[in-house]
């Protein structure tokens, strides 16, 4: 679980100024967002399902002990195992004990965000085992080293021309000699090269978009059936979840399979939504000898006992970051860890702690758009400014903001002093961006000038404006 040593803001820079990410991020603007809002238009109950996402979600955290224990008794009673790990060191541990008894060398992995979280495929590594992603945006960016970017869409900083140039690197040693960028070919190497993996893995790890208490049952979503082939194939399945994942029952997870589809991709629903409910039993064709679940805390109980609980909500759809106007402007590495976007500026201080996160609740407009468009309508914005608070009272924000902090509050609560102020600084700045309508320099502005020029004030300020209309009325 590591965040980087530099700030979000020395990332964010680096990202506005990377022309490739800002090509790559642009096209969320115009796909998902786009095929998101037809998806919900051709629904006419999608907000009645909002509402019941919510309340189911609501429901299951009110009563997370009873669901949680009823959906370990039902994976036990169908001969799976359940292991309980505290945080991410203890998750780890416990997989690498499966992995050791079931003497793997090569580990097949479905898309996991928890696993992500818990750092797994670094401790997996370390141990000496052959750990291969079989989600195509997973597979990229481990090839490259780099942690995903988006949620749903692991690659999505990447060009189909820094695709082709990593898979002409990694690949000629399968074959693959010449250097290729249609998109179908490039897929078609992921796929004979997964396929030779999938025979050979000893253990295939999930992770899983919802845990049902009525069955015992994990459910994945994809749309590339690797995660079908992750977990039927290899000896051992293990599926690492968050707590939060369990939900009462099969017609509860269908509530929320149609939010997750339109939110995250625009889709009635994805090519695969895939059950596991177990170990291989007499009479089946396929299926893995052993089924672990590890469910994993890693601060979750911690959120559940506060104010911070509607985050536990989340279906991981990355609706929020798709439409979140500062993670279209720098990507999702700019935030530093595996969460990204509105929902990673809450989850990642913690998780992570404020000390690792500090600026995150800070990376944020307020513009609440997060909110309206989230699935399962947590309340973002709110939560973004109870961190904040948080981190004032904890002493994390820095003294010069302390302090300029503190100076805007004495004049806003000043009236007198407020509206004299303005009204010089109106004129003051009026008369210097007089000659174009705008300063391109400005003293105490240059984290704004840096970057764009400072319109100068119009006229008068709004509150004698104000005053004077009032007059005429």
């Amino acid at each position: 679980m590591q965040t980087t040593n530099e700030d979000f803001s020395a990332r964010a820079s680096k990202a506005l100024g990377d022309a490739s990410l800002q090509q790559s991020v642009s096209n969320l603007k115009r796909g998902f967002v786009a095929a998101r809002a037809r998806a919900v238009a051709a629904l006419p109950e999608y907000e009645a399902m909002r509402d019941a996402g919510a309340a189911i979600k609501d429901h299951t955290l009110d009563n997370l002990d009873f669901y949680l224990e009823r959906y370990e008794r039902e994976v036990v009673r169908l001969g799976g195992h359940v292991h309980w790990a505290a945080d991410a060191d203890e998750a780890c541990r416990i997989v690498r004990e499966i992995c050791a008894r079931a003497g793997a060398k090569t580990i097949v992995k479905g898309k996991s965000m928890v696993s992500e979280e818990i750092a797994l495929n670094e401790a997996l590594e370390a141990d000496g085992l052959e750990v291969v992603e079989s989600d195509a945006g997973e597979y990229i960016v481990q090839l490259a080293k780099e942690a995903p970017s988006h949620i749903v869409m692991p690659t999505v900083h990447k060009t189909t021309e820094d695709i082709a140039d990593l898979f002409h690197e990694h690949h000629r040693a399968y074959g693959f000699t010449d250097r290729v960028t249609d998109a179908a070919e490039l897929i078609g190497q992921v796929r004979t090269i997964l396929r030779d993996k999938y025979f050979a893995a000893d253990v295939g790890i999930t992770g899983a978009n919802f845990l049902v208490a009525e069955t015992g049952s994990n459910i994945i979503v994809t749309n590339e059936g690797n995660g079908d082939l992750t977990s039927t194939l290899a000896r051992v399945h293990i599926v690492t979840a968050g707590i939060e994942k369990v939900v009462p029952t099969l017609n509860d997870a269908a509530v929320l399979l149609r939010l997750l589809a339109r939110s995250a991709l625009g889709m009635e629903i994805t090519s695969y939504t895939t059950l596991s409910t177990g170990p291989r039993r007499s009479g089946d064709l396929d299926g893995p000898e052993e089924y672990h679940v590890v469910l994993v805390d890693n601060g979750r109980s911690k959120m559940l006992a506060g104010a911070f609980r509607p985050m536990l909500r989340c279906i991981r759809c990355g609706a929020c970051m798709n439409h979140c106007p500062v993670y279209l402007s720098v990507g999702g590495h700019a935030y530093g860890w595996v969460y990204p976007g509105p929902m990673g500026a809450v989850l990642t201080p913690m998780i992570a702690r404020h000390e690792k996160a500090s600026e995150l609740p800070h990376a944020c407009t307020l513009n609440g758009r997060c909110q309206q468009v989230c699935p399962v309508k947590i309340p973002l914005p709110d939560l973004l400014r109870r961190l904040r608070h948080e981190q004032w009272e904890a002493g994390f924000i820095k003294s010069k903001v302390r302090w300029g902090v503190g100076l805007w509050a004495w004049f806003a609560t000043h009236p007198a002093v407020y509206r004299t102020a303005t009204r010089l600084a109106a004129a003051v700045l009026g008369r210097l961006g007089k000659s174009n309508g705008r300063m391109r320099r400005l003293p105490l502005a240059g984290g704004w000038t840096a970057g764009r020029d400072m319109p100068a004030p119009q006229g008068t300020t709004f509150h004698a404006a104000w005053a004077k209309r009032n007059q005429q009325r």
